[in-house]
């Protein structure tokens, strides 16, 4: 057990609940101060040897908490901790396995629209039209997974909940066995030319950087969803776009794009057959983050390795 007390700043939005919750967890030798802005902690940056908080905020000031060992992100995105010139000489770590209900939530709710016509059901029932179109069903269904980390293994069960038949592309792990079939490296087009729903669940890295772009569509076929949950800069939006407009994809649902807010002006907005969610897919439950920070502080004072590590290199 540790004897020298650690020195904590938890710089987060929600503070006030973050340490709330910490307090009632009696974490033993730990020193706790809480802000909510960067400049209300630059005056005792040598006092800290530990970070909680959204790395958005947090990478305003790493440069200057030079003291600082360990950094626990309470995002699952740390791509501001990124940047170029910023200080990575420091663990990381990050929010795992505490988003993939929600995600599964949101990506099956909107399938479940698409194949079930909720929309045009209520528009037909504006309308007093007796609508007796046929429905669809996920059963049978292609589900693609581009990225399986943990939020793309929860969503690969719930998929086979619904009968679907799941294909996932991923770098080079193969740990998920929910996943029919599995797709690597220059494999993409076979991996596209089946499906019926492709999602996205990647990061945000120079490998994934505009990963599903013009090639990548035209792969797909032209009943084909495309849901995003991961991050913008994996899609190339100009091509996506051009594929919605034509009919060449079937249509998009997009809790992430590349700029945020997005541009009152971006064709986005008006692109046919596209739902856009604002970021909202999977918000932050105080009581499971924290519940990360808590773990991890005390596998930090038993000395042993702490959960959901980043590679620098590689940005996750």
């Amino acid at each position: 057990m540790s004897l020298i007390p650690h020195h904590l700043l938890v710089l987060s939005e929600d503070h006030q609940v973050y340490i709330r919750l910490l307090e009632q967890a009696r974490l033993p030798d730990l020193i706790i101060t809480a802000a909510s802005k960067p400049d209300q902690v630059t005056g005792k940056a040598g006092e800290f040897d530990l970070i909680f908080g959204e790395p958005e905020l947090i990478s305003k000031v790493i440069n200057l908490l030079t003291k600082v060992e360990w950094v626990q992100a309470s995002w699952a995105g740390v791509e501001p901790l990124m940047a170029q010139g910023l200080r990575c000489n420091y663990i990381l770590t990050n929010a795992r396995n505490v988003y993939g209900q929600l995600m599964t939530e949101y990506v099956f709710g909107y399938m479940v629209m698409i194949e079930r016509q909720i929309l045009s059901r209520w528009k037909a029932q504006k309308e007093r039209k007796w609508s007796c179109e046929t429905p669809g069903t996920l059963k049978g269904k292609i589900f693609g997974l581009l990225g399986i980390g943990s939020i793309g293994s929860h969503l690969a069960t719930s998929a086979k909940f619904f009968g679907m038949k799941v294909f996932g592309y991923t770098r080079q792990s193969e740990v998920c066995a929910e996943v029919d079939r599995y797709f690597h490296g220059d494999d993409w087009r076979d991996f596209a030319a089946e499906l019926d729903y492709l999602v996205c669940t990647l990061p945000s890295t120079k490998a994934t950087h505009n990963l599903v772009n013009a090639d990548f569509l035209s792969s797909l076929p032209a009943r084909a969803w495309l849901i995003n949950i991961g991050r913008g800069s994996t899609i190339d939006e100009t091509a996506l776009i051009d594929h919605l407009r034509s009919g060449s994809l079937a249509g998009a649902v997009l809790d992430v794009t590349r700029e945020e807010p997005l541009p009152a002006d971006h064709p986005l907005w008006d692109t046919q057959n596209t739902f856009l969610t604002f970021h909202t897919a999977a918000r932050n439950y105080p009581p499971d983050i924290i519940a990360l920070f808590i773990e991890n502080y005390r596998r930090l004072i038993r000395g042993e390795q702490l959960n959901y590590q980043v590679n620098f290199e590689l940005g996750y």
